[in-house]
């Protein structure tokens, strides 16, 4: 197998989208998400072992990384999670896989958690690492998750705030959120760090972070709502996995919210934060070995 800093990076139109993303490996496709405010270099670590297993994609969300970087829309419906999903259904039908398994963490789970409602016939299993249900974890708001999750609230605000802020020093941003967690920047490789401040840099990344967050506040809550009331119900096989010192699990009953939303629940914590395919890989890998079916 290819290093995976040394994999080319391939961009393939779907749903309107060029959307960039890292292929190797030989099997069963999975499908791999990332969240804010990193790339899917977030796999570089656990890529090897996965790649043994599994034809491995590694995905750019749109408004991140090298994917493409559509304008704001007032409703934020370029930014839903409704779209960003049709993004990843048909970024894999254009590679061939008309069914796959889902690895995703944060912003990428909240994807595939759509994607998985909306487009229940193309994912067999998924795996979502350090969430709660995007509506429940708004309803179910505290003075601590806010103080922890405060880039939630800020991100929101009124354009264009944030993004000026965030435009005058994108790196700084990037390293005071993912430094403002439990064990600071230390888990993270110099090659990493370089890819996820390089594309922090990228024109247009500051509007997909902010339109992300604000489309999950207002446009997503309403697909989420009108579901639960039409009775959606994730009917695959979903293993969730948190981060033991992580903010998540500390303010949710995390399976529970998902037992209440999804037939097969099964997951626990991993002893991490937040990031958890670059602090624990071998925990992870071995929890996921299990799942998916290779160990």
């Amino acid at each position: 197998m290819t290093a995976f800093f040394d994999l080319p990076v391939r961009r393939i139109p779907a749903n309107g989208m060029d959307i960039a993303a890292r292929i190797d490996g030989s099997g069963p496709p999975l499908l791999l998400l990332h969240g804010h405010p990193q790339t899917h270099a977030i796999w570089h670590r656990v890529w090897p072992e996965l790649t043994r297993h599994r034809t491995c994609i590694a995905a750019d969300l749109r408004g991140y990384g090298d994917s493409a970087k559509p304008a704001a829309s007032p409703d934020h419906a370029a930014h839903s999670k409704r779209e960003m999903a049709a993004d990843m259904v048909g970024l894999m039908r254009a590679l061939g896989h008309e069914r796959f398994d889902v690895l995703a963490h944060d912003r990428g789970a909240r994807v595939a958690h759509r994607m998985a409602l909306d487009h229940a016939s193309a994912v067999s299993r998924m795996m979502l690492l350090d969430i709660a249900p995007t509506l429940d974890m708004y309803e179910g708001t505290t003075r601590a998750f806010a103080q922890a999750y405060f880039h939630w609230f800020w991100l929101i605000q009124p354009a264009p705030g944030p993004e000026t802020m965030i435009e005058h020093d994108p790196v700084f941003y990037l390293r005071s959120v993912m430094g403002g967690r439990p064990g600071g920047l230390a888990h993270f490789s110099a090659e990493a760090m370089a890819e996820y401040e390089r594309a922090a840099q990228l024109p247009g990344w500051a509007t997909g972070i902010c339109e992300d967050y604000r489309a999950s506040a207002t446009l997503d809550l309403e697909h989420d709502r009108a579901g639960r009331a039409a009775g959606e119900r994730l009917r695959m096989p979903v293993r969730v996995l948190w981060g033991e010192r992580g903010a998540v699990g500390k303010n949710f009953d995390v399976l529970d919210l998902w037992r209440a939303v999804a037939d097969d629940v099964s997951g626990g914590p991993l002893p991490g934060a937040h990031y958890l395919a670059e602090e624990t890989p071998e925990a992870l890998l071995a929890d996921a070995g299990a799942f998916f079916g290779w160990r």
